[in-house]
């Protein structure tokens, strides 16, 4: 017989747009916030995701529509992440504005300089920070191992 189980609760962490300033309102200070794509989630993506959460007290990943929202479901079941929100944009001012956090961050392979998130997060005192890679995987490279193999 197979049991019919409640959603699992961190489908509570998906947010829309609409809710995300409401909802940030009620998460723990500092926040901090980032995005991407997070196609084939690996080592890389979660240690990141990790260490950015360590730099506050809540986290906020902002992921690409570009797909499926199953990524936003895996992406709030890691521990480290308090919310979901899914953007259009190519890059996700209007969510990052929305989310105003304390922190944003990028990972190591950006330059605060050419992000233009970091000049709207500085203009209420909030600040950008570039996170090194810990353990160097990217999803090209594993397409690329997966496919040889």
């Amino acid at each position: 017989m197979a049991l019919r189980l409640p959603a699992p609760t961190f489908e509570h962490k998906i947010v829309s747009f609409e809710e995300l300033a409401e909802r940030r309102a009620q998460l723990p200070e500092p926040v901090v916030m980032t995005n991407g794509v997070f196609d084939i989630l690996h080592r890389g993506h979660v240690t990141y995701l990790a260490q950015a959460r360590e730099l506050g007290k809540s986290l906020i990943v902002a992921v690409n529509s570009d797909t499926s929202a199953d990524r936003a479901a895996v992406l709030a079941s890691l521990e480290a992440v308090d919310l979901v929100v899914i953007f259009k944009e190519k890059v996700p001012l209007k969510v990052i504005e929305e989310a105003h956090p304390d922190i944003y961050v990028k990972g190591g392979d950006y330059r605060i300089e050419d992000l233009p998130e970091a000049s709207l997060v500085a203009s209420w005192g909030g600040r950008t920070v570039t996170v090194e890679f810990e353990h160097q995987r990217s999803t090209t490279a594993l397409l690329k191992k997966v496919r040889g193999a």
